[in-house]
Order: structure tokens, then C-alpha cells, then sequence
């Protein structure tokens, strides 16, 4: 999240300098360089030529220490998005790290990451300090060639004193977008670098593809045929040979042990992963046929580490129906037992969360997830319950499962007693 989040702030200001300030200087410095030089060639040629030696010498210099900086500019992106994302884990996991009284560990990792990003910015800044002197001082060789040349010419009566002043003038006008070129350069080379991480997850493409679309509503019949997910990244095998028939208006209960694979099942019926042999059929058809916004509509979902944003309550709730009225909101805070909860507020529904729900206790915040499941009313709805959660969390969701078919991941078998099928995961087999 930090190295996306950095991707998105300061990759994308890099690039915004490259297309803003860089470009506008740079038409600044080209016309500029044409119509002088082009006047100082119809003044005096020969010694416009002896003025402009250096500028080969000036873009050989920028040319390498351009791709010096390309390089170590992406070390220094990279680095950044390194310590955004150690800090976004520190304040998410605050509450573990003081718990474990691990505040001085963390300081001390976040020191090393901050010493060895200093070190690759000092890096960067040493080779971008070697513009702007080398810039002043090919300007003043050029004044000094002027000088002696125009000199020399003025003597032999090649020239008229004035033209010498004039080229000096002429030179001097050309210190600034010289010195500029330096920093667009600079600025060039820093927005390719960010470009290109930009790009990296630009056009990163979903593993799961969208279906053709079908006619006709959803209803909720849903069958496993033969399922096997194996995760390509680590290879293990999550789930083999599943088969099983869940019709609409059934509640089922899904128990096992930890990493039986009980999150990958339900996950499969959003589409978040797609089987690696067999299929899965909704009302018949093939799971991958539906659409994606029109599969993940007819399904509500609520994880067992519920997630709120930092909105209202009320607004929080609305998720699952943008367009619900407060008395539909109301009466999904009922059914989820939670509406009293939210009365005692000060603010009551218009109270404010802090960042992922703080603001709540955990049962209040299982609550709201389950209201915000009653208020979209879907045709499948899917709960992970864990042996810690309240009775008032189950007694809520189970009124989901009875109203319109559901599926619930348990560890806690206590709570399987209010389901009307179950079945368990027993070494990755179904049992």
C-alpha cells in the first residue's frame, strides 16, 4: 500500500513538473538559443563560431550525467516507496507493535531505512550539485573566447567595438537558458524514472477477466464441480476435489482447521480466484460467464476482519446501497443488532469513524459490516465467523442465511447449530 500510495503522490508530481515547468522552459530556452544565435551569425559568423565551441562540451556533460541521475533517481523512488510502506505498517499495526513493546525495534528498522534513504538522495544530489557550476563555467569560456577572438578581430579591424559589447550581451543572454537546461534535465530524467514505475501497474492486467454477461436474475443456486485451487505464487494447494450442491435459501455452514482452505472456498464464489481445475456454476451457468459488477452484486460479503471506512456510520452502512433512505438503514441496524449501539452516540448515525472503524469496539464493527449486507439484500450472502465473535454477531447473520441462502466460514462449531447444512475441510479435502 505505502509503495502504490508513493506511486501515486510523488511519481505522479515528478511527472506533472515534466509536462508543466520543464516544457514551458524548455520552448523558453529553444527560441531563445535560435533567434540569438541566429542574429549573432548575421552579425559576425566567424566569431559566432568560436562562442558556441563549448556547447558540444555542454551536451556531452549533460548527456552522461543525465543517465547517472535516470539511475539513481529510480534508487531513491524505490527507496521512498520502501519506507512509505514500512511506515503505513507501522501505524496500521500500532496496536501489536506497543502491545509486544515492540516501539524501539521499529524505531531502529525505520532509522535504517531512513539513513540508507538519505545516502542514495546525498548520491543523487552530488551528481545534480555538478550542473549548474559546469553550465556557469562553459558560459564564462565562451565569454572569455569572446574577448580574445572579438579582440583580436576589433584590432585588425574585423569588427567594430560595438559588435564585441553586443556578443557579450548576446552571451550573457544565454547564461540563464544554458543554467536551465541543467535543471530540465534534471527534472527529464527524474520523470522518466517515476514514468516508468507509473507505468509498472498501469498496465499490470487482472488475473480474473470479466464474463460475456447473461440475461435474467440472479437466484442463487449455486454447485461446485471438481474444484481445485492451487495459489501460483507459492503453490500450495488450497482446496482439491471439491463437489457440492448449495441451492437457494439454504444456510451452510463451512467448518475446518486453520489454512483448510475455508477463506479460499468462499472467496471462489466472488470471483477474487478463479479454480485451477474444475468449475463452478451459479444458477447453472459458468461462474466465469456472469460479469464481474453484476456477480459481486447479487453477493454480500462480510470478512471476519471487517473493514470501515472513515465516514459516518450511516454512510458506512450505505455502502451496500448508495441510494437507501434512513428508515432502510434503520431497519438493517435492527435486524443486525447494532442499532441501539448507535443511539447511544452523541452523533448517533451521523457519527463520524476514525481510520478502519477505531472508533467502534469489534462486535459493533462485525455488526455494521453485517447491516451494510441486509441493506444491499443480495441473492448469496457469505460470513467468516471465528470463535471470539459475540452471539449477537451470529444471531444477526444467521437471519441473512435464513432470509435469502448463505454460506459461513466457522472456526467456532458453537455457532453452527443455527445452519441447515454444514460440511468441513479436512487436509485441504472436503469431508
Amino acid at each position: 500500500t505505502g509503495d502504490l500510495m508513493n506511486r501515486i503522490s510523488e511519481d505522479v508530481g515528478k511527472v506533472r513538473m515534466y509536462v508543466g515547468p520543464a516544457f514551458m522552459y524548455s520552448v523558453n530556452t529553444i527560441s531563445l538559443f535560435v533567434i540569438v544565435i541566429s542574429y549573432m551569425i548575421s552579425i559576425a559568423p566567424e566569431l559566432t563560431l568560436y562562442t558556441i565551441l563549448p556547447l558540444p562540451i555542454l551536451s556531452f556533460t549533460i548527456y552522461k550525467l543525465s543517465r547517472i541521475i535516470n539511475i539513481k533517481s529510480t534508487l531513491v523512488q524505490e527507496m521512498l516507496s520502501k519506507m512509505s510502506s514500512f511506515s503505513q505498517e507501522g501505524f496500521s499495526g500500532i496496536a501489536v507493535i506497543k502491545s509486544y513493546n515492540l516501539e524501539s525495534k521499529i524505531n531502529a528498522n525505520f532509522n535504517d531505512l531512513a539513513t540508507e534513504s538519505y545516502e542514495k538522495n546525498m548520491s543523487l544530489v552530488r551528481v545534480q550539485a555538478w550542473f549548474f557550476p559546469l553550465m556557469i563555467l562553459l558560459i564564462g569560456c565562451s565569454n572569455l573566447i569572446v574577448i580574445y577572438v572579438g579582440g583580436n578581430q576589433y584590432i585588425n579591424g574585423e569588427i567594430e567595438i560595438g559588435v564585441l559589447a553586443e556578443f557579450i550581451i548576446y552571451v550573457n543572454m544565454l547564461t540563464w537558458p544554458v543554467a536551465v537546461v541543467g535543471w530540465i534535465t534534471s527534472i527529464v530524467q527524474q520523470a522518466e524514472a517515476s514514468q516508468k514505475r507509473i507505468n509498472a501497474f498501469l498496465k499490470e492486467q487482472p488475473e480474473i477477466e470479466d464474463g460475456i454477461g447473461l440475461q435474467g436474475k440472479i437466484e442463487g443456486n449455486l454447485k461446485f464441480k471438481n474444484v481445485t485451487l492451487r495459489y501460483p505464487e507459492t503453490n500450495i494447494q488450497a482446496l482439491n476435489n471439491i463437489s457440492i450442491y448449495i441451492p437457494k435459501g439454504t444456510t451452510v455452514g463451512v467448518i475446518g482447521n486453520i489454512g483448510s482452505g475455508k477463506t479460499t472456498f468462499l472467496d471462489l464464489i466472488s470471483r477474487l480466484y478463479d479454480p485451477s481445475k474444475g468449475t463452478i456454476e451459479l444458477d447453472g451457468n459458468d461462474l466465469k460467464k456472469y460479469r464481474l459488477e453484476e456477480l459481486r452484486s447479487a453477493i454480500g460479503y462480510v470478512p471476519q476482519n471487517a473493514f470501515l471506512f472513515s465516514e459516518s456510520i450511516e454512510d458506512n452502512i450505505r455502502f451496500g446501497a448508495i441510494e437507501a433512505k434512513e428508515e432502510d438503514i434503520i431497519k438493517a441496524t435492527k435486524k443486525a443488532a447494532v442499532h441501539q449501539n448507535i443511539t447511544e452516540f452523541k452523533e448517533g448515525y451521523k457519527t463520524l469513524l476514525g481510520e478502519r472503524g477505531v472508533t467502534l469496539s469489534g462486535g459493533q464493527i462485525q455488526r455494521v459490516s453485517i447491516a451494510r449486507v441486509f441493506i444491499k439484500d443480495p441473492k448469496i450472502a457469505h460470513k467468516q465467523i471465528d470463535g471470539k465473535q459475540t452471539n449477537g454477531a451470529v444471531t444477526a447473520t444467521n437471519a441473512v442465511a435464513i432470509k435469502k441462502g448463505s454460506l459461513l466460514g466457522k472456526k467456532a462449531v458453537a455457532a453452527i447449530k443455527a445452519t441447515t447444512h454444514a460440511f468441513g475441510f479436512i487436509n485441504w479435502k472436503s469431508a
